[in-house]
């Protein structure tokens, strides 16, 4: 980090702070500059201090002794959805809701079922609001691997949560689309979280290139499949692949000649051969590079496997 950057606020992160009822949001703002550039997630959990996740862990957040009430957890909701949380109930129920910017608050409570599943959650008892960042440059770093005559390779991004997955995949999409290494591509974005290019009014807050589009709030099965259909999509990108439609949607994409970009939880390539929904996948030859990101000591590092000749 450079010297010039700590002397600045950090505005990603006070954005993200923006949404802290006022006296934690003052709390917050007091940090060091270079500290706020650091923080990952701000956590709130109902009769505790407010703590933040920096790259080294969790700790409390200075300044913010008294414990989080109910109703503080409630307001957060309420400024986040500008009072109008009935409008992004089908997020809330899948314990999320990821807002403008980009940033994405956990929500646990009591859950409210009807015929089954969740309807809506009340009496919140934790939030974490994970700050939204992009870091260019960060493909650079893996980029030159992924290629192969100079043709980007289908490829699946792994880590456990929170180790960058998501911040790689974004700028591996805007690099591809924008055509720094290979010439542009066409790329397609199932954003089912809003996590990756987070949309707003129809304009991605986080950039994702010159040539990407983008299907925001549904399903990534049904989102691919979309984006497969309409757009034309050279390159298909999607975050966190988790359920068999998802694996489906991946595999007609392969067929038809579309080149992946994708992420998923594990610590290894050994790890996600153990599990048969990703085991599919590598058998069926549908990536051609696994790039596994470690951490140590708060630092980021890459590892770049070729399936057809493995080297990591």
């Amino acid at each position: 980090m450079n010297g010039r950057a700590e002397q600045e606020p950090d505005p990603r992160f006070l954005q993200a702070a923006g949404l802290l009822p006022s006296r934690l949001r003052r709390a917050a703002g007091a940090l060091p500059y270079g500290e706020q550039r650091r923080v990952e997630e701000l956590r709130l959990r109902a009769g505790q201090p407010v703590t933040a996740v920096w790259p080294e862990g969790e700790r409390p957040l200075p300044g913010c002794g008294e414990n989080v009430c109910g109703s503080e957890l409630h307001q957060i909701i309420e400024i986040a959805t500008q009072a109008s949380a009935h409008t992004v109930l089908d997020r809330v129920r899948n314990g999320f809701v990821t807002v403008r910017g980009g940033h994405r608050i956990g929500i646990c409570g009591s859950a409210v079922m009807k015929d089954g599943a969740v309807s809506n959650l009340r009496q919140l008892s934790s939030l974490s609001i994970r700050v939204a960042r992009a870091v260019p440059g960060a493909a650079g770093q893996v980029l030159d691997e992924l290629l192969e005559d100079g043709r980007l390779q289908s490829t699946l991004i792994l880590s456990p949560p929170g180790w960058g997955k998501t911040t790689l995949l974004r700028d591996l999409i805007r690099t591809v689309s924008d055509g720094a290494g290979p010439p542009p591509m066409r790329v397609g974005v199932a954003d089912e979280r809003g996590e990756l290019a987070a949309l707003y009014d129809g304009v991605p807050q986080l950039d994702v290139g010159r040539h990407t589009d983008v299907m925001d709030g549904c399903p990534k099965e049904a989102g691919l499949l979309m984006l497969l259909r309409g757009m034309n999509p050279q390159v298909l990108a999607a975050d966190e692949i988790t359920a068999p439609g998802d694996c489906a949607a991946l595999e007609m994409a392969a067929n038809c000649g579309v080149t992946l970009l994708t992420t998923a939880h594990g610590e290894s390539l050994g790890d996600l051969e153990s599990r048969p929904l990703y085991r599919r996948l590598l058998e069926q030859n549908i990536f051609r590079r696994v790039v596994t990101i470690r951490r140590e000591n708060g630092a980021r590092s890459y590892c770049v496997t070729r399936l057809e000749g493995r080297r990591c």
